[in-house]
């Protein structure tokens, strides 16, 4: 029947058998994609690993030949208050070598250091012989030294001419300039301020050049600089210390005038600033800065309000406290009054006086000048003041007279500053500042009443006290010696000291504050002892003596020998 051969033809086709002809043709096909996707995958992992490995052996070479390719950056140039140049760029060379284009590479290092012996190493002989596309040999060659190596005619040796800082004044300014590496970046002083302040930013986007930028002008005066490192060293010879430092602060702006510490290092060769004893002690040192620190607790005993400058304190005995003796070095054996205690530099006075006062007000007194915190000012190099662990009434005596804590010597400046200016506090700047900028800053610390009598005081301490040889005739000179007996080991050495002397001048209406210091004077022929009297003091009346002229300020020897009036 038709229908029934209908029905064959509509029965669906019967499935594959598994294990079929088609299922063993596909088992192959997967296989060779598996292998294909795995072999691609090690070729290119292979490839990977070997840019790797290439680029961690080139590292060095790599960055070097960028560097050389990229244009130096300029850095501006430095310059003091009065447009005198104290650091700007010059052209320099700088020596490579591209080794896979040098035939004989022993030839080429036997030419190399027979102009720059330096080379002679086998680090340079191997690195010749390699296959580096470059490599740097010596950055910052001489002129003769590029053109003797140039007259060699060395193959694979070339010159890549590059910026280099320079810095006119040699060891002059060297702790206020620091310094900068051999990629012109700074790395200390000024010149690392002026990267962290805008100079980094600028090289970011791009908007440095050789063509320079503006200059940077500070407040620092070349002339005066000069004068209190000449006398600072002549004085550190003389009386065979082991440091020196020196501070001329002007006091109604807070500019910082000149700055010196010796030893100082050349910032030509950079090296010199790595060595442990060419630290920057003005900013990055702290000291105990002994007797300087009775003229501020006198003025935080009269402004408390519970001491005035005609009372009299009992120091005819020593004190005995905390299981010490607290002494004076030359005693009177007497009741002294204020002024007395400050111009014989009592610390039975002193102590007495801050006692008067409390503990509580020398704490707060000292945190208003700033003492027990970091100093301001553009350097990076400043240094955290050390307070006593336990501040009680034995500590607290210490500190009246200059022991027990240690601060900066530009913080010390900077404090007396505020008591000899009208009892403003001005943190202190390494760039110019007017007066009418000042005034947006600074801050009434002190009444003009206690400045008044602090700045009476210290004038009557040259006159009649132990600064008498700072006096410079015209120009009113007050000030108050410091020597401060050192640790060591624990304990103080009698006759190792740490001299100061912290001047200002003219004391009528002040202008500049001083602060010299000597460490570890010696005793010399003709002097008796080895305090600040017979070598510090006698060293910033010289200073006085040649920068005050330079300063503009004008000698009137109307009434020199006067104190001046004290108003309450």
């Amino acid at each position: 029947m038709v229908a029934g051969h209908s029905n064959s033809f509509l029965k669906a086709p019967a499935k594959p058998r598994t294990g079929g002809v088609a299922s063993t043709v596909r088992e192959p096909a997967r296989s060779r994609v598996y292998i294909a996707m795995v072999a691609f995958f090690c070729v290119f992992a292979a490839i990977g690993g070997r840019l790797v490995t290439l680029a961690m052996q080139q590292a060095e070479q790599g960055s070097s030949y960028i560097a050389a390719e990229k244009p130096s950056a300029a850095r501006p140039d430095i310059l003091d208050r009065n447009g005198e140049i104290l650091a700007t760029d010059i052209k320099s060379a700088s020596l490579y070598a591209e080794p896979r284009k040098i035939p004989d590479p022993d030839e080429v290092f036997e030419g190399l250091i027979s102009v720059l012996p330096e080379l002679n190493t086998p680090r340079i002989a191997q690195r010749l012989r390699g296959d580096a596309a470059f490599i740097w040999l010596k950055r910052e060659i001489t002129n003769e030294q590029r053109d003797r190596i140039h007259s060699l005619g060395l193959p694979g040796v070339g010159f890549r001419e590059e910026t280099l800082r320079f810095y006119p004044g040699g060891n002059t300014v060297s702790h206020v300039l620091g310094t900068v590496n051999v990629d012109g970046r700074g790395i200390s002083g000024i010149e690392k301020y002026i990267d962290q302040a805008w100079l980094n930013d600028l090289r970011e986007l791009g908007f440095t050049s050789e063509e320079g930028l503006e200059p940077v002008r500070l407040s620092i005066d070349l002339r005066a600089q000069y004068a209190v490192r000449d006398e600072l060293k002549r004085a550190m010879e003389h009386h065979k210390a082991k440091a020196a430092i020196g501070i001329v602060l002007q006091a109604d702006t807070g500019e910082v005038v000149a700055m010196s510490s010796l030893p100082d290092f050349d910032p030509n060769d950079r090296s010199e600033a790595l060595r442990p004893d060419r630290l920057n002690r003005a900013t990055a040192g702290v000291f105990e800065m002994g007797s300087v620190f009775k003229g501020i607790t006198v003025a935080m005993a009269l402004e408390s309000g519970k001491v005035s400058i005609d009372d009299s304190f009992d120091a005819r005995k020593p004190i005995r406290a905390g299981g010490r003796t607290i002494n004076d070095f030359h005693g009177k054996r007497r009741i002294l009054s204020v002024p007395e205690v400050f111009i014989y530099s009592s610390n039975i006075g002193t102590a007495k006086m801050m006692l008067e006062a409390g503990i509580d007000e020398q704490k707060q007194f000292l945190k208003k000048l700033g003492l027990t915190e970091r100093p301001g000012g553009e350097l990076p190099e400043r240094a955290m003041p050390l307070m006593p662990p336990r501040w009680n009434e034995l500590a607290a005596m210490t500190i009246s007279y200059g022991h027990g804590i240690s601060v900066t010597p530009l913080q010390t400046a900077v404090a007396m500053a505020t008591m000899v200016n009208g009892g403003k506090l001005i943190e202190p700047t390494f760039l110019p500042r007017t007066e009418e900028e000042a005034a947006k800053v600074a801050q009434q610390t002190i009444s003009p009443q206690t400045s008044d009598a602090v700045r009476y005081l210290n004038r009557l301490n040259v006159l009649q006290g132990s600064g008498r040889r700072a006096a410079v005739p015209g120009y009113d000179v007050g000030g108050k010696t410091g020597t401060a007996q050192k640790v060591v080991n624990g304990k103080y050495v009698e006759g190792l000291y740490l001299n100061s002397f912290l001047a200002a001048f003219p004391m009528s209406d002040p202008k500049y504050v001083v602060l010299m210091m000597l460490d570890e004077p010696q005793k010399v022929d003709g002097q008796p002892y080895a305090t600040a009297g017979w070598n510090i003091v006698p060293t910033t009346g010289a200073v006085i003596r040649r920068i005050a002229p330079m300063l503009g300020v004008k000698p009137n020897f109307a009434g020199d020998d006067e104190t001046i009036p004290v108003k309450y």
